[in-house]
């Protein structure tokens, strides 16, 4: 059935973007300059094998970290009964869109002669930034039009990528697995747009196709196991060496501690004392959400643990208590929980890089000190770095930072980026919902039907009630 939200007019100015992004990339971008070939052999040899493999070391992290957006979140958004075409599908539609944009959002911090040098880090920068979006997307699940996520997209996009300029260059503050600039970001940019669209008073409370069902409860449990496995991927790929092995490790050890718990807490809080599967699905995922500013840190693996725990408890803590009291008091609807799996542990990991930074010294993280906390690195009196002999670039604050400063500034970090987050979307929110973006009427919410071709329920009751009979 053809229903306006099939109108072509929102799909006709989608292919318009992608044809200006073709234009930009064709103007705008090339190759990084250690990917074209050596045109004056002579001067420069071609790069060998060695140099071939170090340029593509972080492949596998980068085909893990596409697991994660493209698969891990596409099916954990999948737990609404009738809403999986939408999850899955749009998912895959607006990262495809968001990535490209990413890269030329965040490479216009990077050019290099007016032009965007793109290299397979860009590429894993550009995925992580999807990530942000796609996070928002679950705090809005079920309530927007494609159109309206992918305007949302573009505009988080462009202020995302300000946003991570101004933590990393600017304030210079730890984050290599993206919990403040990424998932906090994600987090309370979305729930600021769904504040703005929040229903009325009368309709705050959950739809009747704001459930699950069996079969998609086990749907969500795929994207749940894909994005525990490659969590430590997406932590560990802006690092190397013994900070990439560290970040991994305590990676796992947090997700493993998270897990524990959120079983625990689960039969402990849940109706009946029975595990709930909305916890399992994302209260586990919390503790690499929690790690993600410390990963690389000698926060020691049994400290792994408890910031895992510690999530894995005010995670479940949030979808039992604080979601429900969210909705009914300030209307703002959160279908995935994103503010209890990527809110408050975000919060969580930034509060426990202060105080980590609090007591880093060169005793405690020797030569590798100013690599994990740049500005803590000491300046000699022509304002050049003492480690390196470079000239140092503007840096909020200054160079020669104390632990307790840095502390200051990872939390000074946390606090601008919910600031950003919570302004842009709430400006984005009163972007969609302006007369001219079609918005959902209440009878749409959490159906594909508006927008996909869908089977009818008979021709499903028909088609299983035959295989049965056949079965038997």
């Amino acid at each position: 059935m053809h229903t306006p939200g099939s109108s072509t007019v929102g799909y006709t100015l989608l292919l318009i973007v992608q044809v200006v992004f073709i234009i930009v990339f064709g103007f705008c971008t090339d190759y990084a300059k250690e990917l074209l070939p050596v045109k004056n052999e002579t001067v420069k040899a071609a790069p060998g094998p060695d140099q071939e493999a170090t340029n593509l070391r972080k492949y596998p992290h980068f085909q893990d970290i596409h697991v994660m957006i493209f698969a891990g979140f596409a099916f954990l958004m999948t737990f609404l009964k009738r809403y999986g075409f939408s999850a899955s599908g749009l998912n895959l539609l607006v990262a495809a869109l968001v990535v490209q944009w990413a890269i030329i959002m965040r490479g216009c911090y990077e050019m290099e002669d007016g032009i965007i040098p793109i290299s397979l880090q860009n590429l894993i920068g550009a995925d992580i930034a999807a990530a942000a979006v796609l996070i928002s997307m679950g705090a809005l699940l079920g309530r927007t039009t494609p159109i309206q996520l992918l305007i949302m997209g573009i505009v988080e996009i462009a202020i995302f990528a300000g946003n991570e300029y101004l933590q990393l260059e600017l304030v210079k503050a730890a984050d290599v697995g993206g919990s403040i600039t990424v998932h906090a970001f994600g987090a309370y940019f979305g729930l600021a747009v769904s504040f703005m669209l929040r229903p009325k008073k009368e309709h705050a409370k959950a739809g009747p196709l704001e459930g699950s069902s069996y079969n998609s409860d086990i749907s969500a449990m795929i994207g749940t196991i894909f994005l525990w496995i490659f969590w430590p991927s997406f932590n560990s790929a802006l690092v190397d060496g013994a900070d990439q092995e560290r970040a991994i490790i305590n990676t796992y050890l947090s997700l493993a501690g998270a897990t524990v718990t959120t079983f625990v807490l689960s039969a402990l809080v849940s109706h009946e004392h029975k595990l709930d599967m909305v916890h399992v699905q994302n209260s586990t995922l919390a503790g690499g959400v929690a790690v993600g500013s410390i990963c690389n840190l000698l926060i020691h693996p049994f400290g792994a643990l408890i910031v895992g725990v510690i999530a894995g408890v005010i995670s479940v803590l949030g979808y039992r208590f604080l979601t429900p009291a969210i909705l009914s008091n300030l209307r703002i609807a959160d279908t995935c929980g994103v503010h209890n799996l990527h809110g408050m542990p975000a919060v969580l990991s930034a509060i426990f890089s202060a105080i980590y930074a609090t007591f880093a010294s060169v005793e405690t993280y020797g030569s590798s000190l100013a690599t994990i906390f740049p500005a803590m690195q000491n300046v000699n009196a022509t304002g050049h770095a003492s480690e390196s002999g470079e000239h140092m670039e503007y840096v909020i604050g200054g160079y020669g930072r104390s632990g307790a400063k840095q502390g200051a500034f990872q939390l000074m970090a946390i606090g601008l980026t919910m600031v950003i987050a919570i302004v842009g979307g709430l400006l984005t929110g009163l972007i969609l919902k302006s007369p001219s973006v079609r918005q959902l009427e209440e009878h749409e919410l959490h159906k594909d039907d508006a927008f996909w071709e869908t089977p009818s329920e008979e021709s499903t009751n028909t088609s299983t009630t035959t295989d049965e009979t056949a079965h038997h």
